[in-house]
């Protein structure tokens, strides 16, 4: 990953803890008020590693998550409870920076193959034809009206490539749920999305 980079501005960073503190204090809006502040973060992290890439291009989330955290949120006030919710939260805003980019490659190179999106637990690959990531969006968009908590694990353990306890952390849950959730989101995935997303796993 490239070094080069501006850091956040400070105030990004002083929003993101006290963010974090208001959502440990209780206020649950505070949740919703982060993840927008990590979304640009992660749109300008993103964007500074596919610049140093050559051949299709990859987001390595897991990466970008924790530098996230590092840049925004690395302060001794912040807890692991706090940690957690952070990460929750950077999974959903990575969810949107992939899908953003995802659609933007669509838009401008249309027809070819399709690129294949692997379900897997490090990185998520977005290529120029990425039509299979926005299916994979719509299809969790209709998995979360069913069952909320399973698209947050897809979003943790996808999209914000986090480990099993990591998500139960951030989710609080078990990990033995966190398990047994992923496996059930995945198999309802592989329903809406039909055989092709099975050959990624």
């Amino acid at each position: 990953m490239p070094d080069a980079s501006p850091s956040p501005d400070r105030s990004d960073r002083e929003a993101a803890v006290a963010l974090l503190t208001s959502i440990e204090s209780g206020d649950a809006g505070a949740f919703d008020r982060l993840w927008p502040v990590l979304y640009d973060e992660l749109r300008r992290m993103a964007r500074r590693q596919r610049a140093g890439e050559t051949g299709n291009p990859t987001i390595h989330t897991t990466d970008l998550v924790h530098e996230a955290y590092l840049r925004l949120a690395d302060d001794p006030r912040v807890t692991e409870r706090g940690r957690a919710y952070f990460m929750g939260a950077a999974a959903r805003a990575m969810r949107r920076v992939l899908i953003d980019s995802a659609r933007r490659r669509g838009a401008d190179k249309r027809g070819g193959g399709l690129a294949h999106v692997t379900l897997g637990d490090d990185v998520a690959a977005v290529d120029a034809y990425a039509s299979e990531l926005v299916d994979l969006d719509r299809a969790l968009a209709d998995l979360e009206t069913e069952s909320p908590r399973l698209a947050r694990v897809v979003e943790c353990r996808f999209f914000g490539g986090m480990s099993v306890e990591e998500t139960a952390e951030s989710l609080d849950i078990s990990p033995r749920t966190v398990k047994s959730d992923w496996a059930l989101a995945r198999a309802w995935l592989f329903n809406a999305l039909g055989p092709d997303a099975e050959r990624g796993l």
